[in-house]
């Protein structure tokens, strides 16, 4: 019996979807709470952890499919993923600023195209909240021995100007706590984030963080939009080879949403499975053009398609969407 599917997913849906989502995240809370419970339960319910070690960007992975940033905002059941099988988490998006997100409703479900919109506006409880959260799990013992990638966004108050100093002041107060790091520059759910993927914009973000940090010895990564045109998506990977960044991550959500009937669609980022072609065509025109790492992330939904990611280069596999369909099941078929 699939216990997610016939049990835990029936309930979740009876709720609106992001009310199940906070349900899911004070569970997984309360259960990282008990490492010595947690495991042997996780074990019970979704079988032996997956193995297929790797190394990517000077790190050990179990395996090469990750949770994608979105689900866990603000890192608080790290034991949890660990214990359901992931191979890596990525934490966020982290702002330098508290923030409460966009209005409600923000996060919908599409049963039929197995797809997600939201526009939840990195709604987190900031660099700072985050980062004594994250301080005090290590301290305790508690750490997941998987790796944690930490993604940081802009602030919504902070004008495109200033991005940059937004950027570095998460970083400061993060520093040392992940494995690797994320620039997010591509969510389509904070106005004018998307403008600071032009390479000028970038570049000066990248660039700040390094004068003002020195060496940054830990692995970063940069996370681009499926809707950028080729040229620009060149022009990132172009940028990533100069700065000598760690890799990129292909994509973040889409702003197409022809798979969606229109009476019932909603402003927002769109993830899960009709994400697929686009999210692939981005990761092929990236891959032509660097040998960097590429964490493939968007409308994975299988075998097939973890497969086809892999066979277009890339290094790891990320997923969000496909576990609030299929659950942590989803880790055993993908592998």
């Amino acid at each position: 019996m699939n216990f997610y599917k016939t049990i835990c997913r029936p309930l979740f849906f009876k709720l609106d979807a992001e009310r199940a989502h906070e349900v899911v995240m004070e569970s997984l809370k309360i259960a990282s709470a008990f490492p010595w419970l947690l495991q042997p339960l996780a074990d019970l319910i979704c079988g032996p952890r997956p193995s297929a070690p790797c190394r990517v960007a000077g790190i050990d992975f179990p395996h090469p499919i990750g949770l994608a940033a979105g689900m866990d905002k603000n890192g608080v059941a790290l034991p949890a993923w660990e214990a359901l099988g992931f191979g890596f988490v990525e934490v966020g998006t982290i702002t330098a600023h508290a923030q409460p997100g966009n209005p409600k409703p923000r996060l919908f479900r599409f049963p039929e195209q197995e797809a997600l919109i939201n526009r939840l506006g990195f709604n987190n409880e900031g660099a700072a909240a985050i980062a004594c959260r994250l301080t005090s799990l290590k301290e305790k013992g508690h750490w997941p021995r998987i790796p944690v990638g930490i993604n940081i966004g802009k602030s919504r108050v902070t004008p495109a100007e200033e991005a940059a100093q937004d950027y570095l002041a998460s970083y400061r107060k993060l520093r040392g706590l992940g494995d690797y790091y994320v620039i997010n520059v591509s969510s389509p759910n904070t106005p004018g984030l998307r403008d600071l993927q032009a390479k000028e914009a970038l570049s000066t973000i990248i660039k700040t963080l390094r004068d003002s940090e020195g060496d940054i010895t830990q692995p970063l990564f940069v996370k681009v939009a499926p809707d950028l045109a080729e040229e620009d998506l060149i022009a990132i990977v172009q940028l990533a080879e100069e700065e000598k960044l760690s890799g990129l991550i292909a994509t973040n959500t889409t702003l197409d949403h022809q798979s969606i009937p229109s009476a019932l669609d909603q402003t927002g980022g769109l993830s899960g499975a009709p994400l697929r072609s686009r999210s692939l065509q981005a990761l092929k025109v990236i891959r032509a053009h660097t040998q960097l790492p590429i964490i493939a992330s968007g409308g994975i939904t299988d075998a097939a398609t973890a497969s086809e990611r892999l066979a277009a280069g890339a290094s790891l596999l990320q997923i969000y969407t496909a576990f609030v369909y299929q659950g942590p099941g989803i880790l055993r078929k993908l592998l």
